[in-house]
């Protein structure tokens, strides 16, 4: 495995202070119970406690430190080529709608930033999608006078700051970017302010649905809620059959500190070249921080290494005189309409609310939950509401939905059929991992550094498809729907919540 340049560490992670919450100290009684602490988790916790409400959020691992740690952080109403789709399976008032709900949410961002006094760097800049393809142009057009109709200030053009040509982009004004765990983290410290509960390493691991609400935790802690929000990225609970309307995806990032009048101004995105993505942020005096993003691909696919080396060559072609210094991982969830699942949970649900599917723009769209669900505990409906009901199934989600559980079901049977990766646990490189048939069952065998095998269970504990070794990230990873595993089988991302069992292997191994 090539050695990768730059620490593997997000930067926003690295940047910001990190967190000491309580853990788990007994039974609790709340108004809400909010799970997950990622941007979604926090604004909705931060909104209700405004109102009032005596809320409790409960993270498994720390605050802002999961997804939410590892994004790009773009405030952009500008979701890819996003509104001609909208006008088209939506009509132009859904269109508006979503556009009116994003630009909400980015100016928001704004307002509580200054009320508050954080100084999460946030930064004024137009968001561009563009293609380098000649043929690419009339789409973009489109795309354009869609978004134009749709409420927001944009335009085609023609030329940009990037450092190379382009056919052309839509640009959208009046867009943002920031350091969002700064953010983040001064919404959780005024949340305890108004009396907000946080308790970190509190993993739920069971929901009843009565009336009060109660979640139980792994240490077998109680927390009785009249009303429960799961933001766990990946709803932690299946009841709903959300992850049948979900697809994970990772996208790789690179940072690298270049001189800050190389840096473009406002932020870039393409899909071509397998997505590529583009903003800077402050790096120190006549610095900037610049981030790429890019090679999407779906939990377990493997060649994680190559990937990295293919974002990290585009990076030095194109900005010379960038220099790598970190680089992290990103997962998103996106829903077989594109639209994310914000409101209650299923069509019994009376108190239980979710919000997931930001299909890759968490920031503006964990704002938008946080309000929407806010509204919604409160009693109050907003315009959008219906738009990003999760209880919604179109016509028009069809084909998507098949397509999504003909991939999963081909990795649920497939892998099963397939032979294993390896023949044998003494086949496999210090530092990498492979499935490996043990005493008959399959085995997701680890070798460290110093050469000694760890085995677990290759199943994974959401619902049983087989795991895929990710060398770049040293983890496991299930191809279907997205949770991840270090070697040790402890959970890293759900929607498992429940560790790979280990796996004792035989002597001679």
């Amino acid at each position: 495995m090539t050695a990768q340049p730059g620490t593997y560490e997000s930067y926003w992670m690295e940047s910001a202070p990190g967190t000491a919450y309580p853990g788990p100290t007994g039974d609790l009684e709340v108004d809400v119970a909010v799970v997950g602490a990622g941007v979604a988790g926090i604004c909705v916790a931060w909104e209700l406690a405004r109102r009032g409400r005596r809320v409790a959020l409960l993270e498994a691992d720390r605050v802002a430190a999961g997804v939410t740690g590892y994004t790009t952080a773009k405030l952009s109403v500008q979701h890819g080529l996003v509104y001609a789709r909208l006008r088209a399976s939506l009509g132009a008032e859904g269109a508006r709608l979503y556009a009116r709900s994003q630009q909400e949410a980015v100016d928001h961002v704004g307002r509580v930033a200054a009320e508050l006094g954080i100084d999460c760097e946030l930064e004024s800049a137009p968001s561009h999608f563009y293609t380098e393809r000649p043929d690419g142009v009339d789409e973009l057009r489109e795309e354009a006078d869609a978004a134009r109709e749709a409420g927001l200030t944009a335009s085609f053009v023609e030329d940009t700051e990037l450092p190379f040509p382009v056919a052309g982009a839509v640009r959208v004004e009046g867009q943002a970017q920031f350091h969002p765990r700064k953010y983040l983290l001064a919404l959780v410290a005024d949340l305890v302010e108004r009396g907000g509960i946080v308790r970190e390493r509190t993993r739920v691991v069971s929901l009843d649905e009565g009336e009060p609400c109660r979640l139980t935790t792994e240490q077998g802690a109680e927390i009785v809620a009249r009303d429960v929000v799961v933001a766990t990225h990946y709803p932690v609970f299946d009841r709903a059959l959300l992850f049948s309307r979900l697809e994970p995806r990772r996208e790789l990032v690179v940072a690298a500190d270049l001189p800050a009048g190389r840096a473009p101004a406002g932020t870039y995105l393409t899909h071509e070249r397998n997505t590529r993505s583009v903003r800077t942020a402050p790096y120190g005096e006549g610095r900037r921080l610049l981030i790429v993003t890019g090679e999407s691909f779906t939990p377990g696919d493997g060649d994680v290494s190559a990937r990295y080396e293919r974002l990290a060559a585009w990076t030095s072609e194109h900005f010379p005189e960038a220099r790598i210094t970190h680089r992290w991982a990103a997962q998103d969830n996106s829903t077989t309409d594109k639209v994310p699942f914000v409101g209650r949970f299923h069509p019994g649900s009376r108190h239980v609310h979710v919000a997931t599917g930001f299909g890759g723009w968490g920031m503006s769209n964990g704002v938008m939950a946080g309000r929407l669900l806010a509204a919604h505990i409160a009693g109050e409906e907003l315009p959008w509401s219906a738009l990003y009901d999760p209880r919604r199934l179109h016509m028009r989600e069809a084909t998507s939905l098949l397509k999504l559980q003909g991939s999963v079901l081909k990795h649920f049977v497939g892998d099963r059929l397939a032979s294993s990766h390896v023949d044998d646990v003494e086949q496999i490189p210090p530092g990498t991992g492979a499935v490996v048939r043990v005493g008959g069952r399959r085995c997701a065998v680890y070798r460290d550094e110093q050469g000694t095998p760890h085995s677990v269970s290759a199943r994974c504990t959401h619902l049983g498809c087989l795991v895929h070794f990710n060398d770049a990230e040293r983890a496991w990873e299930c191809p279907c729907h997205g949770s991840r595993f270090a070697p040790d089988g402890s959970v890293l991302q759900g929607p498992a919540v429940r560790p790979l069992e280990p796996r004792p292997l035989p002597e001679s191994s």
